[in-house]
C-alpha cells in the first residue's frame, strides 16, 4: 500500500477550512454600530457609512433591477456591488432574505445600499436605530 505524502493531506485540510471560513464569513450580513458608524460586513463585500452622512432611509419590498458589476445571488439571498441601470451609479447589496423587507439607505448624495438580515426584527430594530440617529441629526446638525 502506497503512502500518501503529508504535503498532500496538509493541503486538503488547509483547503478545507478555508472553504468553511469563506461560507461563514458569507453565511450572513454581520454588522456594527459604534462610534457613529455603520459597519456592514458579508464576505469580501464592506462598506463602513458614517450616519451624519445618511440621506435618506426607508424601507422598501423589492430591490430594483440592477446589473451585476461583482457580487453572487443564491436562493434567497443578493450581495455584491451592482450597477444601477438608471443612474449608472455603484449600488451595495448585502440582503441575506429577497422575500423580507430590505433597508435603503442612501449616503454621500447617491450611494444606495440595501439591506437586509434573515432575522426581520433585526432589520427592524436596525432600520429604527439608524432612522432615530437620522432624525436626530437633522434637528441638531452640530
Amino acid at each position: 500500500m502506497k503512502k500518501r505524502h503529508w504535503l498532500w493531506n496538509l493541503l486538503i485540510v488547509l483547503t478545507l477550512i478555508v472553504c468553511v471560513f469563506a461560507f461563514v464569513i458569507h453565511y450572513k450580513n454581520w454588522h456594527k454600530i459604534e462610534e457613529g458608524e455603520l459597519r456592514i460586513l458579508s464576505g469580501i463585500y464592506y462598506q463602513k457609512i458614517p450616519i451624519s452622512e445618511i440621506d435618506s432611509i426607508m424601507f422598501v419590498d423589492r430591490i430594483p433591477e440592477m446589473e451585476r458589476f461583482n457580487g453572487f445571488s443564491w436562493s434567497a439571498t443578493e450581495k455584491g456591488v451592482f450597477k444601477d441601470s438608471l443612474t449608472e451609479t455603484k449600488v451595495y447589496v448585502f440582503v441575506d432574505d429577497l422575500r423580507q423587507q430590505k433597508i435603503r439607505l442612501v449616503h454621500g448624495d447617491s450611494l444606495k445600499v440595501f439591506l437586509n438580515f434573515k432575522d426581520s426584527l433585526k432589520t427592524q430594530k436596525v432600520y429604527h436605530f439608524l432612522n432615530e440617529e437620522l432624525m436626530a441629526n437633522l434637528e441638531d446638525p452640530n
